[in-house]
């Protein structure tokens, strides 16, 4: 099959959304299928062209990182999206500014489209008049529709009663995602290592670890790893100074997905203090790297942990978060606890499970467009 994505942001960029595209698209292409992605210039330096992992990536002009960006380059991809849906058997919209493009590849090409809803900011602009009405004609008018979580498949489904949303949590590449020689020295003394990788924006809750951080440093000797970056940065430091907290802070910015491993297997447990979420690619990527997840209770996280794998806690609750963290810190069997979030997204979660259903999926569209066809 020749399946064509769209999706605004592609590796080099860093995030969940970039990461499942990339190693979905890897993973078709490892079982004998073409997949090509248009996306965005967003990252200055990279090429027009290139094929990736086996993946062919074109990117068109992008104005920059706002909705009116977004939406010129919705209007801007258009002609190459044209032209690469050309003899597509499977139409993939990975954002929601990647539809309105790919209605348009359909209805010159004739390919069905899927449409997967990600992230949560669907969720937030779902709750808005104005936008409710738009997306609702997007959920209905796609020949199929799935979602990162259960959350956001509700959410859409309400959109569009009677319409059908299968939720389809993102996978992790557990060949790349594991237990690997930590990139860090060991910490020294009683003092334990967490790791929280987020990207430093309001909604992903960063500020509510760092309050945490001297609560939990009462009861445990800790240091706390930020890994990513972001408009918060400059404030989150700030307020870790205000505290009293900046030794046991290191804000390491933001790092490739090829170090991401290594600086996981640094540290004994990961927090991801959310304000809002679909299911975390990030927490899955540590869970696979062995590394106990403490995670709010928000969104899709709930989906994936539990006391087995990590700890759930109040979203917003510093005191709460502190409780979770230490309550996980003082068990004895910890280790095992990563164990166990390995296998679980082994078992559930691999990327390779998630492109084996994307192909059961993308099959019945194509047969079932070929018996439309053949009446």
């Amino acid at each position: 099959m020749k399946i064509v994505m769209h999706c605004v942001y592609y590796p080099p960029e860093v995030g969940g959304l970039e990461s499942h595209v990339h190693y979905l698209g890897r993973a078709l292409v490892e079982r004998g299928h073409r997949v090509d992605v248009v996306t965005s210039r967003s990252m200055p330096g990279t090429a027009a062209y290139e094929v990736r992992d086996g993946v062919h990536v074109w990117r068109t002009w992008f104005p920059g990182k706002s909705t009116l960006g977004w939406a010129a380059h919705a209007v801007g991809s258009v002609r190459r999206t044209l032209q690469v849906s050309l003899g597509a058997d499977i139409l993939h919209a990975q954002a929601l500014q990647s539809v309105p493009p790919l209605h348009l590849a359909r209805g010159y090409r004739g390919a069905p489209l899927v449409v997967t809803w990600h992230t949560s900011h669907f969720l937030r602009l779902a709750k808005r008049a104005g936008w409710r009405t738009l997306l609702s004609r997007m959920v209905r008018t796609v020949d199929k529709n799935l979602a990162a979580s259960r959350e956001i498949a509700d959410v859409a489904e309400s959109l569009a009663p009677g319409t059908s949303v299968e939720a389809v949590t993102n996978g992790v590449e557990t060949s790349i995602f594991r237990r690997v020689s930590p990139s860090l020295e060991p910490t020294t003394g009683s003092r334990r290592r967490i790791v929280v990788p987020r990207r430093l924006f309001e909604k992903n809750g960063v500020e509510y670890a760092v309050r945490a951080v001297p609560l939990i440093a009462r009861e445990v000797d800790v240091e706390v790893l930020v890994v990513g970056d972001g408009p918060e940065r400059a404030r989150l430091e700030r307020l870790a100074g205000e505290l009293g907290v900046l030794d046991r802070v290191r804000f390491l910015g933001a790092r490739s997905h090829d170090e991401m491993p290594a600086l996981l297997s640094s540290a004994e447990l990961a927090v991801f203090p959310s304000l809002m979420e679909a299911t975390s690619v990030a927490a899955l990527e540590c869970m696979a790297c062995e590394v106990p997840v403490a995670a709010s209770r928000v969104g899709g996280l709930p989906e994936i942990v539990d006391d087995e794998v990590g700890g759930l806690f109040a979203p917003a609750s510093p005191e709460d978060l502190a409780h979770c963290v230490t309550v996980l810190l003082r068990r004895t069997d910890l280790t095992e606890v990563g164990a166990v979030a390995r296998r679980r997204v082994v078992d559930q979660w691999s990327n390779a499970r998630l492109a084996e259903r994307h192909l059961e999926i993308y099959r019945e569209l194509v047969q079932r467009r070929g018996t439309a066809g053949g009446r």
